[in-house]
């Protein structure tokens, strides 16, 4: 008898809007427009920042209105410019325009893998207590990212590590006794849950688990999951930035890569996916398991209900997420006031506005209970009570915190990864560092005939490294 194929979803609304997001995120076009000098813009802050992913007039966008109308029109105003392309095109924009002071931009909002490099190169200037409201509040982990050369040159807007989401129904119908994963799940056990999954629905039409694999940012991050997984505590670079593996560890981190994202338990595609196309194939029910990031949650339960599950990643996760800097160009003027909304857009409050709205806070007390965690008043939309909006309904649709009997999304499973979460390597020279490790593991998803083994992988792995990095 022919074995079903698991459910398919893909023509939801809901994750339709949110595949055609992504899509936009990735696309370049558009033009970043730089205003002249004029008396008005020497009372304006601008804010340079990626786009964001809850959408037009997104969160980013109601907190900066919102400091805006506490400013009141004698004071200074807060403009938001979303530059176009990927993340790397928009690292080199930020490059090219701080670098020839061609765009009049005052606060940038960067990557956390960049803070070295900006500071570094002298385009960002160390920060003040003016800049960060009750710094203890912040995660510890995350806030690390913040520093270079134990200086503070940004604070944390967002942070961001990889989740699990996997479909209960799918377990259900495949017989799998455990179908709720939200204490945690090893990889071993990962992978018999596919297997019974696999043998239920029959092995056409139907993968394991669907990761970011394609030759961008996205293998960095899995291949420093696999790595720190496989080797606690390993490190490529050490505080000053220079390298600190063996090619011993690499190996290890290497086979551990090879074994989880190998056949039969990722699609054939693997090899070519982003956010998008791993999304895509959990979305037509290719796949029972995703690995993906924490906004997508929202979209996920709005389409999925029940049948959506969400847990740790097992083994080790990588930190992502943007900090927000001062840029060296602005004047002192500008400077002392772009602190003050750097001040405003992390503080208790707006964190918690953040978390509503589908971003990893980054300070621990946005994950508190209602009514012990802070206000989010600084977003009414996204308010714990329609009686916080201003027109005394909520206007947007948020999934459930609980996932499970005492289980909260956020509390338990959102704030451990974070604290937990480990860093992509530390340096200056991050960008060389990427492509050396997006480059070198081309060959684990080649052909499968030639395919060099893991300890030669490694081995050239680390020569690449080396000529990159100091040390």
């Amino acid at each position: 008898m022919a074995r079903r194929r698991p459910a398919a979803v893909f023509a939801s609304p809901s994750l339709l809007t949110l595949l055609s997001l992504l899509f936009l995120a990735a696309c370049t076009g558009g033009d970043v427009r730089e205003e002249p000098p004029d008396a008005d813009n020497r009372r304006r802050i601008v804010v340079a920042s990626g786009q964001d992913v809850t959408g037009k007039n997104g969160i980013r966008q109601q907190l900066i209105d919102v400091w805006n109308a506490e400013e009141g029109p004698q004071g200074f105003e807060a403009r938001l410019v979303e530059l176009p392309g990927s993340a790397d095109q928009q690292r080199s924009q930020l490059l090219g325009a701080l670098q020839s002071d061609s765009a009049q931009y005052d606060v940038v909002n960067l990557d956390v893998t960049w803070v070295p490099e900006f500071a570094e190169a002298g385009l960002i200037r160390p920060l003040t207590d003016a800049a960060v409201r009750s710094p203890d509040d912040i995660i510890p982990s995350v806030d690390r990212t913040s520093y270079w050369n134990d200086k503070r040159y940004a604070v944390p807007f967002n942070s961001d590590a990889g989740l699990l989401y996997y479909r209960k129904d799918h377990l259900r119908e495949a017989g799998v006794s455990r179908t709720d994963l939200s204490d945690g799940v090893t990889w071993d056990e990962l992978r018999d849950q596919i297997d019974a999954v696999k043998k239920h629905f029959g092995p056409q039409g139907h993968e394991g688990w669907a990761t970011q694999l394609a030759p961008y940012e996205g293998r960095t991050v899995n291949a420093i999951e696999a790595f720190t997984s496989a080797v606690p505590g390993l490190r490529l670079t050490d505080g000053d930035g220079e390298y600190a593996a063996t090619v011993e560890q690499l190996t290890a981190g290497v086979a551990e890569l090879r074994t989880r994202t190998s056949r039969p338990y990722i699609p054939d595609e693997a090899s070519e996916s982003r956010e998008a196309e791993s999304l895509s194939a959990f979305a037509e029910g290719r796949t029972t398991f995703l690995r993906h990031w924490p906004y997508v949650y929202p979209t996920l339960y709005e389409t999925y209900g029940e049948d959506l599950g969400v847990t740790r990643l097992p083994g080790k996760a990588v930190l992502g997420g943007q900090n927000l800097a001062v840029t060296s160009s602005t004047s002192e003027q500008r400077a002392a006031k772009a602190a003050e909304l750097i001040a405003f857009l992390t503080d208790p409050d707006s964190e918690r506005c953040l978390l509503r709205a589908g971003f990893a806070a980054t300070r621990v007390s946005a994950y508190q209970e209602p009514g012990s965690a802070p206000a989010c008043r600084h977003a009414p939309a996204y308010a714990e009570t329609p009686s916080a909006s201003p027109t005394g309904e909520g206007t947007v649709r948020l999934p459930p915190d609980r996932i499970a009997d005492g289980v909260s999304f956020s509390r338990d499973i959102l704030l451990p990864s974070l604290r937990e979460g480990v860093h992509r390597p530390r340096t200056p020279l991050y960008g060389a560092v990427t492509h050396a490790l997006i480059t070198e593991l081309d060959v684990l998803y080649g052909p499968s005939e030639g395919r060099p083994g893991d300890a030669e992988v490694a081995k050239s792995l680390d020569e690449a490294l080396r000529k990159v990095l100091p040390g």
